[in-house]
């Protein structure tokens, strides 16, 4: 069974995902405070965390920060605040996902899943698969069905880190670093510009893509459909 981790103070909240979580093989452990939650990581050493914001002894994007600074354990974040600002720093942070609530289990699930892959080593797969669109990562090669799809250095670099975080949102910032790590504060026009590239070749239709979806005000996300 994993372990989860839920920092939250709600106790409501904790009861829902421990019934939840525990009918699908998912081992609970329950934390009210940050404090108490930082000292559960080292003591139980869960496979993933799920955070809250709002807890009542330190805010949950200063636990974040501190647990970053010696853990990559997966973290989703669980929170009633929806802003923009909000998720897109978190993220940055290093969360791995965020979840405004109320949520529905499903989903979560879902994301706790994705969350769970990026650290397993049998996951990290040569290759990326759904349906007829392919990616083999050796070969730096891309194809849907039989046809080859042309893409210049910067698209496939794009598409191959969506592809590595499969199902998870990747901010505007965290693509920008990555294509141009200390330039990337000038390149923000010049991704949009690969991005609509990239849909024209890979999407059915670029104007409302399936594929590269758009996580409106936060970044992307590459989805399997």
């Amino acid at each position: 069974m994993k372990r989860v981790l839920v920092i939250d103070d709600e106790p409501q909240i904790r009861r829902l995902l421990k019934i939840s979580l525990g009918k699908k093989d998912y081992e609970v452990f329950e934390a009210p405070t940050a404090f108490e939650g930082m000292q559960a990581v080292q003591s139980i050493r869960p496979d993933i965390i799920l955070l809250d914001l709002g807890l009542p002894d330190m805010d949950g994007s200063r636990a974040l920060a501190e647990l970053r600074l010696w853990s990559t354990i997966p973290v989703i974040i669980l929170s009633v605040r929806d802003s923009e600002a909000d998720i897109v720093a978190l993220l940055n942070a290093g969360a791995d996902d965020y979840l405004t609530k109320p949520f529905r289990v499903e989903e979560l699930l879902a994301r706790m899943n994705v969350a769970l892959r990026r650290l397993r080593p049998d996951m990290r797969e040569s290759a990326y698969e759904c349906g007829d669109f392919r990616i083999d990562f050796d070969e730096r090669s891309v194809r849907i069905a039989d046809r080859e799809i042309k893409l210049t250095p910067t698209e496939y670099a794009i598409l191959a880190f969506l592809a590595r975080n499969d199902g998870r949102i990747v901010t505007q910032t965290q693509l920008l670093r990555e294509l141009w790590g200390p330039l990337a504060d000038a390149e923000p026009g010049s991704l949009r510009v690969h991005i609509s590239s990239l849909r024209k070749k890979i999407e059915r239709n670029s104007s409302q893509p399936e594929r590269l979806v758009t996580e409106p005000g936060i970044g992307y996300r590459l989805c399997c459909t």
